[in-house]
């Protein structure tokens, strides 16, 4: 069954395609016309749309602010060197390996060495 996610604009739109090919509920927030919101206006929206957010953006990921179990989670990808085509070689990686039924309410880091969780108490 898959998840509901909102692909941020700093990551290829092509992960939402391919998500979607994974028969996700997947946009990206440059498919919706939101480039250029400011964190703090999207932040509500990907909420009130119960989307899991797949983003580069550190901020997104910082716990004292988000805490795990206080939305419906966060995926952050991080590569030593970004590139269009490497963002999208770690999303595949992340979706073979990891049940994306677990990424609500936690904080995910993706990096090429790693997957790292955090969840609420």
């Amino acid at each position: 069954m898959g998840i509901r996610i909102k692909v941020d604009e700093d990551l290829p739109s092509d992960i939402a395609a391919m998500l979607r090919a994974a028969g996700h509920d997947a946009v990206s927030v440059v498919e919706q016309g939101l480039t250029g919101t400011a964190d703090e206006a999207l932040w509500p929206i990907v909420q009130r749309e119960t989307r899991c957010l797949f983003t580069a953006d550190k901020g997104f990921a910082d716990i004292r602010i988000r805490p795990p179990g206080s939305h419906s989670g966060v995926v952050l990808f991080r590569l030593p060197f970004e590139s269009r085509a490497g963002y999208i070689r770690l999303a595949q990686f992340f979706v073979r390996q990891f049940d994306l039924n677990e990424t609500r309410g936690a904080i995910i880091v993706v990096s090429p060495d790693e997957i790292r969780i955090h969840r609420g108490e």
